[in-house]
Parts: C-alpha cells; structure tokens; sequence
C-alpha cells in the first residue's frame, strides 16, 4: 500500500488522491502559518526593541504555530476539532463562528481547497517520488509566502531560507538541476534582482522591491537553476504588469500604492517548476 502511494509514478490517481488529500490538512496549517508568522515577527521585534531601550518585555506570553489553540478572534471561542475540519468545517457552520456568528473569511477554506487540488496535480505530474514529494515541499512553502506578502508585504527568512536550503538539498542528487547550476543559480537569482534594485534606487531615489523578493529569487534558482531565470522573470513581470494595470484601473489604486512581488515570483515560479523545459524552449525559439 505505502509504494502504491509513495512511489509511484506520475498519472498514477490514488497517490495523487491521498496526497490531494494530505495537502488539504496542510492547508489547514498553513492558514495558520499565514496568520501567525508576521505576529510572532513582530511580537519578536517588539521585545527586542524593548530589551534595547531597557524596558520591560511587551510580550511575555507563549505565542508560536502552535500555542495558543486556534480561536475566534472576536469572541476567543477556541476552535474544536469538528471546526478545523478542511474545507467541510467552513462548510458546516456557513462561514460563521458557531458561538458569535462573526463571518470567517472565505481565504480560509480556499487556501486549503487550493493546497488539496494543487498537491494533487504535482503529484499527478511528478508521480510520489522524490521530486514529486520535493514539490509539494516547494509549493506549500510557496502558498505561505504569497499570502504573507499580499498581506503584509513581508517575506520571512524563515521561509525564504527554508526554501533555498531545500533547493540545494534536493539538487544534490540532480533531482531537477544539477547541482553547480543550483548553485550559481541561488546567486544570480539573488544578484539579478539585487542589481535592479540599486540601479532603480539610483535613478528615483525609491526602493522598488524588498529584499525578500531577492531572496525568493535566490531560492527559486537553486531549485531550477540559472537556466530557469529568465522564464521565471519574465513570467512575473507580465503577470505583475497586467495585474498592478487591472488594480489601477478597476480598483482605482494610485500608481504610487505598493504592489508586493512576492505572488508573482511564487506563481512563476511553480509555473516554472512544472512547464519549465517547453517555456525554455518557446522561449529561445522566439528569441532566434
């Protein structure tokens, strides 16, 4: 049973349904990721500003992924165990908080459906081996950091790291690049956007982007290598363009209202991930 999952190969449906299955609970976790990392960021940077200055601590009391339980922010109703069930839960109690009947944002059981669907289809695409579990590492750590960015246009070195880290590991066995273009991959991911960043300060005297978005590039490089860049440039910038457009124009934001990065760099970079060799070469034959 454990090979017919575990190790098979790709089209294979039933690892792809019990690991489409698995992704909908790490969905669930990762809802929590979403939610509590920039908090305990910033609860971090509180007490060191206080420990500094010599104050008293702001925040003494445990806060991590795991503790407190998850609660109503409204009311402090403690979620049960019925209540955390993905997707089904949102479902039962109609998207409401069974004891204050707040609304829950619907986000919540989208990022678990979309985790489910997607891990299923990487599965279906890699089959469950080694690179097929390696993307769904790669993309669980991928959902956390889009959505942390669109919230609070922070990209944690947690996870940054985390997935530059993983990139090299999995390379060391050639799993997607071999590993000296993982490599000089991770360093032209990061001295590209690097680059850009300075010139554009130069020129306007504004920053352009963050250092996170350096570091995603990084990361995104060790895991496909310095071949995979332009594509995954390329393929962030359009989606970016079209979407910072759409915003101004249908959302009326001003041209000055920061856009984060991060999103598209993510989606490029699964896009690139699965469809990477025929995007090259679509690429290059347009080129030549």
């Amino acid at each position: 049973m454990l090979e017919t999952v575990f190790f098979a190969p790709a089209g294979n449906w039933l690892s792809s349904v019990v690991l489409g299955i698995f992704g909908l609970m790490i969905g669930s976790f990762l809802n929590v990721v979403i939610y509590r990392l920039p908090k305990i960021m910033q609860r971090e940077s509180d007490n060191y500003v206080a420990c500094e200055n010599g104050q008293p601590l702001p925040h003494t009391d445990r806060f991590n992924l795991m503790l407190p339980r998850s609660a109503c922010p409204h009311c402090g109703h403690q979620i049960t165990a019925w209540e955390n069930i993905p997707v089904i839960s949102y479902l039962l109690i109609r998207g409401k908080c069974t004891e204050c009947k707040t609304p829950i944002s619907i986000r919540y059981p989208l990022v678990e459906l979309l985790t489910g669907v997607l891990s299923a289809g990487l599965i279906w695409h890699f089959g469950s081996g080694a690179a097929g579990l390696a993307s769904l590492v790669f993309f669980w750590l991928l959902i956390a950091m889009t959505f942390i960015d669109a919230d609070t246009q922070l990209l944690p070195d947690d996870l940054t790291f985390l997935l530059l880290w993983a990139g090299l590991l999995i390379n060391l066995r050639a799993t997607f690049t071999s590993l000296p273009e993982a490599v000089i991959g991770a360093a032209a991911g990061y001295l590209a956007l690097w680059s850009v960043y300075w010139l554009f300060k130069l020129l306007t005297g504004k920053e352009g982007m963050g250092y996170g978005d350096f570091k995603l590039l990084a990361a995104l490089g060790a895991w496909m290598g310095w071949g995979m860049l332009p594509v995954i440039i390329l393929l962030s910038s359009v989606v970016g363009a079209l979407v910072g457009i759409a915003m101004i124009v249908f959302a009326r934001m001003g041209k000055n209202t920061p856009i984060p990065f991060g999103p598209y760099l993510a989606a490029a970079g699964l896009i690139a991930l699965v469809w990477g060799k025929q995007l090259t070469e679509l690429y290059l034959g347009l080129l030549l």
